[in-house]
């Protein structure tokens, strides 16, 4: 059974549990291999360290006793063994023995592997062994020991910090395409779609890199790659997704079409420089993952409203909620219903998540001066029945909207809301005036995702009434709810959650609401106007869903406001 390096020294009685406990806070305040610093604070030895490393990864070790051919040490260059830390100690044919303070660092040894020609063999030293090697047998640090000693100043009195180099565009074009690179992204690909992840971030910081999946709607990191591999995994993203590689001053966006395990793949790219470099984020889209519009969660009531707005010949249907709450899935789902032979339909999108056939979709460019305004005021030349519009941002996009609206056209879009009733406000706030906002509307839906709980590890619970009460809930109206809780399992990655589900509330603008809009009322006067018709607010949609078991009270909790 694989232990922890630390474990494994006091089992053996090199070190104390108290003296673990000093190196890990150093650890977290510092940073650095916990070996390195046991050795620093004369814990250990750098012998003692090795041989542990080797029991720990079960691979040879190397004490350095004997001197090193030099015709082996060509084999790796002095930038190289600098770079990763490593030294080669022998070679055997077509295998080469590699001092490696971690040994199970597998894209260290792809690049060395590619690099050589030679097949790695992996054996372990501590890293001050490593870099006491390196400083004997390619000189690297040597010269500037000896100024430093002249000088009456030691190594400890000095920390050079390096202004960092723009990779050379001609390297990076080598880089991108070496085994290495061109796997490990790849398998960031595969294993986000295998994970089930809607967005993938790879963030440079100093000295480290960062992967993180968005699952189910909550980041966590997978994984850690070598740093000095980030200009390289960017530029091959960049490349397949058709930027250009050489522009690292600017955000760039661009996207992925691939095959995964047999399912089709959109990739939404956007990189954005930072301090130490160009993040990216990965929006994934699944071409086959779209719903028919029955199938997204909607309510009997609601759906029904749904399906009579969108039935009207012209008038507005907004969708709205915050970033990554499924409006576009929402959107899209309406559209296909929509998309029949005998209708012409034309979007305007910012970008182009999926490709349909029968529908007109153009690409906003808000660089080039053609925006949602423009695309709109082009688009009721074309002769449209249905048009949608990816978000109304501004009032010359919301007035052409109501315009088109109130001249025999559907019209679909998006708001970044709260609720269906601050819609209202939203509209009103942008300059469109009420009396429009209540002509041209007939229909806001509002919804948010929430995580599903895991169908493999739920099991029934328990809430008292105290806690019901603590969350504002009505004990009575609780009252026969499956309370479901997920305990974690591998399925669910122990977290309880498995998938996600919507949960929405659809208002349809009534003559009584147009008037009272018109009139001027207040949010909660028209709030209380929508509950008498019968309209399910968010929250108690959700509430809905928890006592049919499929989601928690606290994922309802965190995404509504009461």
């Amino acid at each position: 059974m694989w232990k922890r390096l630390g474990d494994m020294l006091i089992d053996e009685g090199l070190i104390t549990l108290d003296q673990l406990k000093k190196a890990l806070a150093e650890q977290k305040d510092k940073g650095g291999r916990l070996g390195s610093l046991l050795v620093q604070m004369n814990f250990v030895t750098d012998e003692q360290i090795s041989m542990t490393l080797g029991k720990q990864y079960n691979v040879g070790v190397v004490s350095f006793d004997s001197e090193i051919d030099q015709m082996t040490l060509k084999i790796v260059s002095p930038q190289i063994a600098q770079k990763f830390q490593v030294i080669p100690v022998r070679r055997e044919g077509k295998n080469l023995y590699l001092a490696m303070a971690n040994p199970v660092d597998v894209y260290t040894i792809e690049d060395i592997k590619f690099a050589t020609g030679y097949n790695v063999v992996p054996m372990v030293a501590s890293e001050n062994l490593i870099a006491q090697a390196i400083e004997k047998y390619y000189g690297v640090a040597g010269s500037m020991s000896e100024v430093l000693s002249e000088m009456g100043i030691d190594d400890d009195d000095i920390e050079i910090i390096e202004e960092e180099k723009q990779p050379d565009a001609q390297q990076l074009l080598i880089d991108v395409d070496a085994a290495p690179v061109v796997k490990l992204v790849n398998g960031i690909i595969v294993e986000a779609v295998r994970q089930g992840a809607s967005d993938i971030h790879i963030e440079p910081f100093e000295k480290i890199l960062r992967v993180r999946y968005r699952v189910d709607g909550e980041l966590k990191e997978v994984m850690s790659p070598q740093y000095t591999m980030g200009a390289a995994i960017t530029s091959r993203l960049k490349i397949m997704s058709g930027l250009n590689i050489s522009e690292r001053r600017v955000p760039q966006d661009g996207r992925i079409g691939m095959k995964v395990a047999e399912k089709s793949i959109d990739l939404r790219v956007s990189t954005l420089p930072t301090a130490h470099g160009e993040k990216i984020c990965m929006r994934i889209a699944e071409k086959s993952s779209l719903l028919r519009l029955e199938d997204i969660g909607l309510g009997r009531k609601a759906y029904n409203d749904f399906i009579e707005a969108i039935e009207r010949p012209n008038g507005i249907i907004l969708v709205t909620g915050p970033t990554g709450s499924g409006k576009t899935v929402t959107l899209y789902s309406v559209l296909a219903r929509m998309n029949t032979p005998n209708v012409n339909i034309t979007t305007a999108e910012d970008p182009i998540e999926y490709d349909f056939v029968g529908i007109n979709q153009v690409n906003v460019r808000e660089n080039i001066g053609y925006t949602f305004a423009t695309a709109l005021k082009a688009f009721l030349r074309q002769d449209p029945d249905i048009i949608m519009v990816g978000e109304i941002r501004d009032l010359d996009t919301g007035d052409i909207a109501i315009k088109a609206a109130l001249t025999g056209h559907v019209v679909l879009s998006t708001l970044h809301t709260n609720d269906t009733i601050s819609t209202i406000s939203r509209m009103q706030d942008m300059g469109i005036a009420a009396y429009k906002v209540a002509s041209a509307v007939v229909l806001i839906e509002a919804q948010r995702l929430i995580r599903r709980v895991c169908k493999y590890c739920g099991q029934q619970v328990d809430v008292s009434d105290d806690e019901l009460i603590k969350y504002g809930v009505n004990p009575e109206y609780m009252r026969g709810a499956k309370f479901m809780m997920g305990k974690g399992c591998m399925q669910c990655g122990n977290t309880g959650y498995k998938g996600r589900v919507g949960i929405f509330e659809v208002l349809p603008l009534t003559h009584t609401l147009r008037e009272m809009i018109v009139k001027g009322a207040a949010a909660d006067e028209l709030k209380m106007q929508a509950r008498r018709e019968g309209v399910i607010m968010l929250r108690e949609d959700g509430l809905i869903k928890v006592k049919a078991g499929i989601t928690t009270l606290e994922e309802v909790m965190k995404a509504t406001v009461g």
